[in-house]
């Protein structure tokens, strides 16, 4: 699916299930991670993670579609648009919206480590996150980190 594709199929939503036009931009963002949709209160556009569509399909797209054009409809029409307010939760529970997405378990199944060497003591440093090399030196002796690998595991969920 193209993002014009997810622009017309947007629009459509919104005119089928609110009955008033969406008048912004919708595209898939592949920056987003840990949510199916965002709706940008700035500029009322809508990003959609499209890793969403990719593992769950058309039904889950079209309901964080619904999510999201909540949001939008609400704070156009300066109502509660926030997850706990009332006039959300009513006009979700109208459209047939759900209220969280289903989990991706291409990501949320695996753990990524990041090992580091020390090239001076050979002391090996095993970090979820990016370390800067620049920045930091080892505890033990000062000497530079050096990025060895990456490690990508699956976890077993039995």
């Amino acid at each position: 699916m193209t993002d014009a594709e997810l622009q017309f199929l947007v629009e459509k939503i919104s005119i089928q299930s609110f009955h008033k036009p969406f008048l912004h931009k919708a595209y898939f963002n592949p920056r987003l991670r840990t949510t199916g949709g965002r709706y940008m209160l700035g500029s009322h556009n809508i990003d959609i993670n499209r890793k969403y569509f990719d593992e769950h399909g058309m039904d889950e797209l079209i309901g964080i579609i619904k999510h999201e054009l909540c949001h939008y409809h609400l704070h156009i029409e300066g109502k509660g648009y926030k997850h706990g307010d009332e006039d959300f939760k009513r006009l979700l529970n109208e459209v047939g919206g759900p209220r969280h997405c289903s989990i991706l378990t291409s990501v949320n199944n695996r753990k990524r480590y990041l090992i580091y060497v020390c090239s001076k003591c050979g002391l090996e440093f095993k970090r979820r996150r990016k370390i800067n090399i620049r920045k930091y030196v080892c505890g033990r002796c000062k000497g530079k980190l050096k990025l060895v690998k990456e490690v990508i595991m699956k976890e077993d969920n039995s």
